[in-house]
């Protein structure tokens, strides 16, 4: 009976925490670091709000008329040319705007829906996976952007980006002689800081553009569970019935303020991925 009791116990808000932020992966995670264990919920949720992004601005710009705009059709072309303005006054290029201005688009609309992810209810999805498994302990995490592979991956791909433009403009004779001149000067002697600086930079940017997302959204997520276990505390005393109304009114409050963190986040992401290919268009 003793053993029973203890197996059917409520979590200690220790457990509760650490079993929120384990991912549904596809095997058992051996290191910090294993290539070989995929975070199926990150991506499952990343590739269904990508296609719901991408579906909301094709029917936007399907359902586009010349004459009043409803208020879908105003809010997307006051956010595509918000988006637009922002790439003509980084990227100077006219024929790389084609390409990079509704890559940052797509980038803003992404990464706000995969942060807005954070503001459904802790418990909600999971328990609702939990109930269609029949297995009361799998694991679920529905924010995309607060696993740092995720934010990492993203920056990998702006970085891609960023190097495929350098060779696009500059050549890759005229970048590989950048990146043993700049930023000290056309020196043989200079040659080898000049690149070994130029590498550090690159890391540097790509590492802090995903790092920078990842705690924002990491420290947000954290928040809510705290406020969760508010409520879980609530029992028939004077000291449980302040911690339901506290639950209730930071609930409230950081939900509120939690918008405009991921509104803001998005846009510092899309931000700093046109300074960077910016940047790829510029010559030392």
């Amino acid at each position: 009976m003793a053993a029973e009791g203890h197996a059917t116990a409520a979590p200690t808000a220790g457990e509760y925490i650490i079993h929120h932020l384990h991912h549904a992966q596809s095997g058992t995670q051996k290191g910090i670091v294993d290539f070989s264990v995929v975070n199926l919920d990150s991506l499952f949720f990343s590739i269904l709000l990508g296609v719901l992004g991408c579906f909301f601005l094709w029917r936007a710009a399907k359902s586009a008329t010349s004459g009043v705009p409803g208020r879908f059709q105003a809010a997307v072309e006051i956010l595509v040319e918000i988006v637009a303005d922002q790439a003509k006054g980084i990227v100077h290029n006219a024929n790389s705007r084609k390409l990079v201005a509704p890559l940052a688009l797509t980038v803003f609309v992404w990464i706000f829906l995969m942060n807005a992810m954070d503001l459904l209810p802790v418990d909600l999805l999971p328990w609702a996976w939990q109930n269609i498994t029949g297995d009361h302990h799998a694991y679920l995490r529905v924010v995309p952007t607060a696993d740092l592979s995720m934010t990492m991956g993203l920056s990998l791909g702006v970085l891609v980006t960023c190097l495929i433009y350098n060779v696009k403009i500059k050549g890759a004779g005229g970048w590989g002689h950048e990146l043993i001149s700049a930023p000290f000067g056309d020196k043989v002697a200079l040659y080898p800081i000049n690149l070994a600086m130029q590498l550090i930079e690159f890391v540097a940017k790509t590492v802090s553009h995903g790092m920078r997302l990842f705690g924002n959204m990491y420290a947000g997520e954290l928040i809510f569970m705290l406020i969760a276990l508010m409520g879980g505390a609530w029992s028939l005393s004077a000291t449980g019935i302040g911690l339901a109304i506290g639950h209730i009114i930071a609930g409230s409050v950081w939900a509120i303020f939690h918008i405009l963190i991921i509104t803001l986040q998005a846009f510092v992401f899309m931000m700093l991925t046109l300074v960077y290919i910016g940047q790829a268009h510029d010559a030392h």
